[in-house]
């Protein structure tokens, strides 16, 4: 039995075997005993995964993949422990699940082959959990993987860039050709790994701060002074010279400095 991939679900399979283990192999394996798998497909991931200390979780919403996980997939890997302590299958959407409870609050590490029409939700995701995800890799199309790791004074870098760099260590880690997935996507994929920071809680109001970074890239031409108008900035204020900057030309640090100032300045 094998799986046809559905464009629907924005399935790609990856068939080249020493991709799929550098991928899983990306993982630091440290402060987790959970790995959480998103959209196995067939397994090419999975199997080097099950190769690894921590148990493994995939999640899968296509229900021709989780019959051939449940049924074909352990007769072609005999020499894998495919026993329910150490693998477990779940059909389901991921972006619909609490990973507190399905994990019951422990850490647990995410990685896959992402969906590209889903995948910033899934970082979104890992992101709203950070507390229980002290690690995230997994191939994106590129031109994501590029702009979740890029620092600022670039025009790729954005929303994404400045939220999940708050509050992870990331770093791209290689480039996948279209030719080795079926069918082949018509862009090339990047590969990514995040590391938790060891201190990844704001020194300021973290709605706030989610406020001011996405406001600021919303009319990413103007200047600061200009997108951030709704937040009824003092006149005193709009002089500091931040606001005469444009969002793509601050660090993490400074939108985290910028959010101090708008909060200090009386909302």
């Amino acid at each position: 039995m094998s799986v046809k991939a559905k464009k629907h679900l924005g399935q790609h399979f990856l068939t080249d075997e020493t991709i799929a283990k550098k991928i899983a192999d990306s993982l630091t394996e440290k402060g987790y005993n959970n790995v959480l798998e998103i959209g196995p497909g067939m397994g090419v991931l999975t199997k080097y995964l099950l190769e690894k200390k921590a148990v493994v979780t995939v999640m899968e919403l296509d229900s021709e993949s989780v019959t051939y996980l449940k049924e074909t997939f352990p007769l072609e890997h005999l020499n894998l422990n495919t026993t329910s302590e150490k693998f477990k299958i779940l059909e389901g959407d991921f972006l619909k699940q609490q990973i507190t409870q399905l994990f019951n609050k422990e850490q647990v590490a995410i990685i896959g082959n992402f969906p590209y029409n889903i995948s910033t939700q899934i970082v979104f995701k890992a992101l709203e959990n950070r507390e229980f995800v002290p690690e995230f890799a997994g191939m994106f199309q590129k031109e994501v993987a590029q702009r979740i790791a890029e620092k600022e004074g670039s025009k790729v870098y954005g929303i994404l860039s400045v939220l999940t760099q708050a509050f992870y260590d990331v770093e791209y880690l290689f480039t996948v050709p279209p030719s080795v997935f079926n069918p082949p996507p018509k862009v090339d994929s990047g590969v990514i790994r995040l590391v938790r920071k060891e201190n990844y809680t704001l020194p300021v109001d973290e709605k706030l701060f989610f406020r001011v970074v996405k406001t600021s890239f919303n009319q990413r031409r103007k200047m600061l002074r200009g997108s951030l108008k709704s937040f009824n900035l003092s006149d005193t204020l709009k002089e500091d010279p931040i606001f005469a900057k444009r969002p793509e030309q601050l660090s993490v640090q400074e939108f985290i400095n910028l959010t101090a100032k708008i909060a200090n300045n009386g909302i």
